[in-house]
């Protein structure tokens, strides 16, 4: 008699203690990443590599996009909150794809050190925003911008709000996440804190991240591998019969 062995699911005191287990080793590991950044910070390499696009002579400076670039902390804090909070499957498909966007980023920045020289160095206006920019510069340096992290966590946010069970009925809440997050990746171009190549770069990024997180890319790599190896040994085999 043969028995079919039922899966058991976990109770949510097991649920619980993996979940805080997750999330430790992520917070160890925003910890380490801040850590290593701000050793890129104040890093002195002997080459730095500027990133330059002749597409980026066309776009203006526009200071009023200040206000979406620093919405970005809130628009990450609180999306990663609710999640948290809410959806905790998808809170950490959110931290994961974000872990392997910023370990890439971090690998980038040390092997090919980097910065932008589009800043401007006077202002046509004197207002509330071009002082907010003027502290945006003060505290964020035109190093280490490729790809843009700022461009890379809002789509991978805006992925997440779109797979989201309790949201993605929402028009509301889908169409701000969507108009907010376009704001962002253009801000980083308006105020002259990323190149179109950073830009473009972080898209790749977080496509790549969606693969890798979302949908199995690693799984189905090694599935292919393995059907490819099993077919090669399979032809090998036949060989040697005849």
């Amino acid at each position: 008699m043969i028995r079919e062995l039922t899966k058991r699911k976990p109770s949510n005191k097991q649920q619980g203690i993996g979940d805080l287990g997750k999330f430790i080793l992520v917070s160890i590991y925003y910890f380490a990443y801040l850590a290593a950044f701000h050793l890129l910070e104040m890093a002195q390499p002997e080459e730095l590599h500027i990133i330059d696009c002749a597409l980026d002579r066309y776009i203006p400076f526009l200071e009023y996009f200040v206000v979406p670039y620093l919405l970005w902390f809130v628009y990450i804090g609180l999306s990663a909150l609710y999640l948290l909070i809410r959806e905790r499957d998808l809170f950490f498909k959110l931290v994961y794809t974000g872990m392997v966007g910023m370990t890439i980023f971090l690998l980038i920045s040390w092997l090919y050190p980097n910065g932008l020289e589009l800043r401007p160095e006077t202002f046509a206006r004197d207002n509330i925003f071009v002082s907010l920019t003027k502290m945006v510069y003060a505290c964020d340096t035109p190093t280490n911008v490729l790809p843009s992290i700022h461009v890379f966590n809002s789509v991978c946010t805006l992925v997440a709000i779109r797979q989201s069970v309790r949201l993605k009925n929402s028009k509301m809440v889908q169409a701000g996440a969507h108009v907010l997050t376009l704001l962002i990746v253009l801000s980083t171009m308006f105020l002259k804190q990323h190149s179109i190549v950073d830009v473009l770069l972080a898209l790749v990024l977080s496509y790549v991240a969606y693969e890798l997180v979302y949908d199995n890319l690693y799984d189905r790599v090694v599935l292919s591998l393995r059907r490819q190896m099993n077919t090669m040994k399979t032809r090998h085999s036949i060989r040697d019969l005849h």
